[in-house]
C-alpha cells in the first residue's frame, strides 16, 4: 500500500487533462489516469502511472477505475474530474438525447465520482476534489448552451458537496478555464481577451495543483475562474 499522495485524473490523455497529470506527477503524486483514448496508456507509461481506458459518462467505468487505483495504491487523496465537451447547437434545436449526453458528461460524472471516492476519503480522514468546468458556467454563451447550463448546475453541486463534507476534511472546488491553447482560438475570440492570448494548459494545471495542496487547505466550495479576465 502506497503512503505517497495519490491523485486520480479523468480525461487525462491530452490537453488540460494531460497537463494536470504531468503537473501532479511532478508535485510528487502517484497518479492514476483515465480516458477513452488509448493515448492515456502511453502517458501513464511515461509518468509511471496507472492508465485506464474508460468513459466518464459510464458509471461502471468510473467504478472500475477507482477500484484499480485502490488495488494499486491503497488510497485516494486527490481527484480531478476533467471531461470533454458536450454537444453544441441552437438553444432549442438540441435534442433531449443531446442534453442527456451533456448531463452524463458534465455533471453526473462528478456526482458519480464523488460517490465512489467520498467513503474512501472519509475513512482516510480527508481528501480534495477539483472539477474542471468552464467560464461559461458564470458567463453563459449561446454557442455552448448545454455546457453553460449544466456547468452552472455543477457549480451548485460543488457548493452543496463542500458544505456537506467539510467536517469530514474533504474539500471540493471547481476551476473555470477560459479559452485555452489546447484548442484553436480565432481572431475574433482573441480580440475579446484582455491579455491578448489564450491560456496555457500548464496555467490551468498550476491552479489545480494549488487547489489540491495544503496551501489551499481553507478553500472549499469555490469556482475559480482562470480565464484571463474575459
Amino acid at each position: 500500500m502506497s503512503q505517497e499522495r495519490v491523485a486520480l485524473i479523468t480525461a487525462a490523455s491530452r490537453g488540460m487533462g494531460a497537463a494536470i497529470a504531468r503537473r501532479l506527477a511532478a508535485d510528487g503524486y502517484q497518479t492514476a489516469l483515465m480516458s477513452r483514448s488509448e493515448e492515456v496508456v502511453q502517458l501513464a507509461e511515461e509518468l509511471g502511472a496507472l492508465g485506464h481506458i474508460g468513459s466518464v459518462s459510464q458509471p461502471e467505468d468510473l467504478g472500475v477505475f477507482v477500484s484499480r487505483a485502490m488495488e494499486r495504491f491503497g488510497r485516494v487523496d486527490a481527484v480531478v474530474c476533467n471531461t470533454g465537451h458536450p454537444p453544441k447547437g441552437d438553444l432549442l434545436g438540441l435534442s433531449d438525447a443531446d442534453w442527456q449526453e451533456g448531463l452524463d458528461m458534465v455533471l453526473l460524472n462528478v456526482v458519480r465520482m464523488a460517490r465512489e471516492v467520498t467513503p474512501l476519503m472519509e475513512k482516510q480522514g480527508g481528501g480534495s476534489i477539483v472539477a474542471i468546468s468552464t467560464f461559461g458556467a458564470v458567463e453563459p454563451s449561446l454557442t455552448f448552451p448545454i455546457s453553460s447550463s449544466l456547468r452552472a448546475g455543477l457549480g451548485a453541486f460543488v457548493k452543496l458537496y463542500a458544505d456537506r463534507y467539510a467536517e469530514a476534511g474533504i474539500r471540493i472546488n471547481s476551476v473555470l478555464p477560459g479559452f485555452i491553447d489546447s484548442y484553436e482560438v480565432d481572431g475574433a475570440t482573441l480580440d475579446r481577451m484582455p491579455m491578448g492570448r489564450p491560456g496555457l494548459t500548464e496555467e490551468v494545471a498550476g491552479t489545480v495543483s494549488f487547489l489540491l495542496s495544503e496551501d489551499a487547505g481553507y478553500v472549499t466550495g469555490q469556482s475559480l475562474r482562470v480565464d484571463g479576465g474575459i
